[in-house]
Formats: structure tokens, sequence, C-alpha cells
């Protein structure tokens, strides 16, 4: 699926605009504003086809929204340190810049969303329609360190999202709570809708305004799914459902995702999502089931895109609270934490299992490179592809496997992705066993740059989605992107997808895919394409790349695809 435009790309930051524009806010000396943050974008573990921060501590992706051609994209951040602190929301549709909302003294800015209010019902756009109001949490601490109350403010810009200023009247949903955060708005009928959560009370709010301004509480969602410690960053989202089999829009109903944080199966964070009717002020599931967005460990708080018509696009935070303050990015190049790639949404009917999200991965066609491989049928064969000359050291790789009769596949049967270094011994491994319950694993245990107890090494989901007694033959595909210290994979179309952090001490530059004993008639196809780093072409002779300023850069230089990467118009 193709973006419906050119992603066009700048920077600018709430903190910034609102001190522009004569707001009153405290600033902590140590945080950088309103100058760019230069970093360099070369280290052996920077992912060049996902986003990362320029220096410092990244977590939530917030205030997703797509306008004019433009995907914008905030996220929470610590420009001072390597861990969570400073919490700030910046604004990145391109280039790293100065930050977006400031903390005030002992208050910080957490997660929430933006929308475009078209039509003016807040009142702040007389002229327009395509003013931008955020909605987030402020988060008090109190002078002994003690969680203060936690309350959801706005903000709102002239100019598409590049500069804001603060709502006076703030907070427009006070509390006594300090654990009450993570609005996500989204517009429903003639009336706004918000879902915030209540995070230790297990409980999911649903607010109702007609102007974002005043805001009435109209139900809860509470209790559901995996409880973990707390609740963290709800999301909810109108998406098609398709028929599985022509892939034609047949119905829509909503999704709640929710994040767990810790007490996921695998340990840490988490994020499960809920499908569903929502008539504006109450929502209601399909079934019991609880169901998760990853089948690794290493996605968490993904928001989708507002103003997205169709299939509704995402980005999580391609990290795990258990570690992300500890690895070695941090210590060895400065930066800690990336986004996902983009993933494109929607719902269907599988057989056997009934109700799932399917995540395509977004077309990576813009920042595809140079073929390195090419087989359309390798049967029980292999092929090698020695990547070490790519200059991004990223790949992204298809393989097909079809024509199989299911009944004479065995535990022996198997399709392999192996990612490896010669210079240390190590290797990434994944792939499928074609028989059984036909699971497809990943083992990140054969690499030896990061040791942590937490740092979960093998991960594996059954693909039970084809209907053996209707069918005896089936089909297999993985799509996979291994981006240095960052592997994700879709299999079977995003019937599941999974992200996985991986730190070798050397880098990863052989691939090895091979088929094993394939009972007759199967077909095995594979294509591997090289990416382009999207970050090449904004750094200088020292690989430095300078954000731009808290101003709309000129279109020529925010000329730039989601994944950081130069996009054709």
């Amino acid at each position: 699926m193709q973006f419906p435009g050119s992603l066009l790309l700048s920077v600018a930051a709430f903190a910034g605009a609102a001190a522009a524009q004569g707001v009153s806010t405290y600033v902590n000396p140590a945080v950088p504003t309103g100058t760019p943050i230069a970093a360099n974008y070369t280290g052996p573990l920077r992912p060049q086809v996902h986003y990362s921060p320029p220096k410092g501590f990244m977590n939530d992706p917030n205030g997703m929204f797509y306008l004019n051609g433009v995907f914008h994209l905030y996220y929470q951040y610590n420009p001072t340190g390597l861990g969570a602190g400073n919490q700030q929301r910046r604004l990145h549709v391109g280039e790293p810049a100065d930050r977006a909302v400031p903390p005030e003294e002992r208050q910080y800015v957490f997660s929430g969303s933006v929308v475009v209010d078209a039509n003016n019902t807040s009142g702040f756009f007389p002229n327009q329609n395509n003013g931008v109001v955020a909605v987030f949490t402020l988060a008090r601490y109190n002078a002994d360190g003690s969680g203060g109350p936690q309350t959801q403010a706005i903000a709102y810009s002239h100019d598409e999202g590049y500069t804001f200023q603060y709502y006076d009247q703030n907070p427009v949903i006070n509390s006594t709570s300090s654990h009450f955060r993570d609005p996500k708005v989204i517009r429903h009928g003639d009336a706004w809708a918000m879902v915030v959560a209540y995070a230790q009370e297990f409980a999911v709010g649903i607010f109702t305004s007609p102007d974002l301004k005043q805001w009435t509480w109209a139900s809860n969602f509470t209790n559901h799914g995996l409880l973990g410690a707390q609740y963290e960053c709800p999301n909810i989202v109108k998406m098609p459902v398709r028929d599985r089999d022509s892939g034609a829009v047949v119905d829509e109903k909503y999704v709640i995702t929710l994040s767990a944080q810790p007490g996921a199966p695998l340990g840490g964070s988490v994020t499960q999502y809920f499908i569903g009717d929502f008539n504006g002020t109450h929502f209601s599931t399909v079934d019991a089931a609880t169901r998760l967005t990853d089948f690794a460990k290493d996605n968490y708080a993904a928001q989708f895109f507002y103003g997205v018509e169709g299939n509704p696009i995402s980005m999580g935070w391609a990290s795990n609270w258990q570690y992300a303050q500890q690895v070695p990015t941090g210590n060895n190049e400065g930066w800690r934490s990336a986004m996902t790639l983009p993933r494109v949404s929607y719902l269907t009917k599988a057989p056997r299992i009934g109700w799932t999200m399917v995540d395509e991965i977004y077309d990576p066609e813009p920042i595809l490179g140079d073929s390195l491989a090419s087989k359309t049928d390798m049967g029980n064969g292999s092929v090698t592809v020695d990547y070490a000359d790519v200059a991004s050291g990223a790949l992204y790789v298809e393989a097909n496997v079809t024509g199989i009769d299911v009944a004479k596949a065995t535990s022996f049967s198997t399709l392999n992705l192996t990612f490896a270094s010669p210079a240390s011994g190590e290797a990434l491994r994944s792939g499928f066993y074609l028989g059984g319950d036909n699971p497809f694993f990943v083992d990140r245990g054969g690499l030896r740059g990061f040791d942590n107890v937490f740092f979960t090494d093998k991960f594996s989901v059954a693909d039970v989605y084809y209907d053996g007694a209707a069918d005896k033959s089936a089909a297999w595909r993985v799509q996979a992107v291994l981006d240095r210290s960052l592997y994700e994979v879709f299999v079977g179309g995003g019937r599941h997808a999974g992200t996985v952090l991986l730190y070798p001490s050397q880098p990863l530059t052989l691939l090895t895919v091979a088929a094993r004993d394939l009972p007759p008639g199967a077909k095995v196809s594979v294509a591997v394409w090289a990416l382009k780093s999207t970050w090449a072409g904004l750094a200088d002779e020292q690989g430095t790349v300078v954000g731009n300023v808290t101003a709309k850069a000129p279109a020529a230089a925010r000329r730039h695809m989601v994944y950081e990467g130069e996009f054709s118009a």
C-alpha cells in the first residue's frame, strides 16, 4: 500500500513555539531549545531505515497525524540522558530538531495525540480548515519526588503542527490521580471522543467533547485482557474488515489497542488489542479474546496516524521497558531506542482462529536498493548473499513456499533465514518449521553484544491460519527487514508480526536462505534487496546529521519518507 501522497517532513517544538508566542514555561537549563540537535548516524548499531533519535533517550510515539501530504510523528524524548527523564514531546516528520513540548519545573509531558480541527470546533482557527490541536498529559511531581496529579491539556497550532501555543485554560480534564494519562482523540460523527488510561485502575476512560476544550466522561472499558501492573497508551481506531479471499471491504469495526507494563507474557511491556463496535460513548467487544500486536518482545505503545483514510497506519516504540535503558547503543553511540517500521492494518476472519488484525509492512519500494538475489524455484536448496559491501547494512527479504502437501510435511521440513557475522561467528536465526503447527521462530541467542537476564533470546508463533481440513496444500510467506540492530518480520502477509532488537558484537554481513526436507511439489522463491540508508543523504562528510530549526522547512528539505529516507513526490 502507498501513502496517499509523499511524506513531507519537518520538525518543530512545542517548547520553542510556546516560548516564541509569549507563553511562560519553565525550561530546564540543561535541555537545549531553539537549536537543532546534531548527531552521527554511522555507528554500527544505528538503524538506517528505522527512525532513531539524534542523541539521548526516546520512547513512546505521540501525536501522529496526516495532513496535506505530510505524516507527522512526535515522540517522548529525553535529550539530556540515556534513560527516561526530562520527558517532553518532539515532532519528527523528517530531520531531528528541537523539542516540541517543554517540561515545567517538576512537571513532565507524557504521551498524547494530535488531531486536525478541520471544522474549527475549538474556535482557535476562525479562518482555517487545517488547524492542529495536540492533547497530552501533564504529569506533576512533588518536591520529594513522589507522583502528583496527572491532567490532560491541549495546545494548538496555526501552521499545521510546526509551532504550538498552550491553551490558557488548561487542564481540560483535571484529576487528583497520579496515574491518569496518555489521551488518544478521534473524530466520531459530530463530536470528539477520547480514550485515556486510568493506569493502575485497569480502566480506559472514554470522554466526549464538542470542541476539544470541554470534556464529559461517558464510560469505562475496564479489566480487559492482560492487566500487568498498569495500563498505558490506549488507542482507538476505525478499521475496515476485509474478506480473507478477495480482499474486498465487507464491513468496518473499531479496534482498541492497549499497552500493559510490566507483566507481558514474555516479560516487561506488551501491546494487546480488542475488536468491537463503538458508538461514540461506549465500546463493546465482539468476543472475549485477548490478542497481541506482536509475537516477539520489542514493540510497545504503537499509535495510529490521525487523518488516514482506508487502512489505518501505525508505528510503535521498538523496545521493551525491561532493558530499554540498558541496551548498548547508549554507551557505545550515545542514543537509545528506535521506532518500528510503519504498518498498514485491517481486520479479517481467518480460518479456525476467527477475528484477527493483519499488520502489513508499509510498501518498502521507495527505499529498495540493488537486487542482491532472486530465485523463483530454489527447491531444497539455498541462497547465500554476502552483503558486507551494502553501505546501509540493511536488507529486505521476501521468501515464499507454495505447493506443499501438508500431509507429507514433516518436523524436518524447514525454511530458514540466517544472518551471520563471519568475523565473530555470531548469527541471528529465523524461519518456518512447516510440519505440525507450522511455527515461525526468531532466535537472537547466537549474538554476544548485549548480556541482560531479561533479554529473552527465542520467540515463536504458530501459523494455524490455513484450513487443513479443506485444503491439503498451503503457502507460507515471510517478509523481513534486517536493519543493523533491528529485525522485523511479517509472516503470512502480516497475519503475524515480530519486532526483535539485536546487538551483535560485529556487524552481520552474510545472509543464507535455506530450505530442507520439503515434500515433492513444493516451490520456494527468494528475493533479497539492499536497502538505501535514509540518513546518508542528510549527513555531512563526517556522518553528522543536523536537524532543521523550529520552523517550516522548505519543501525540498522535507522530502523524506516515513522510514527517514528520500521519498519522491
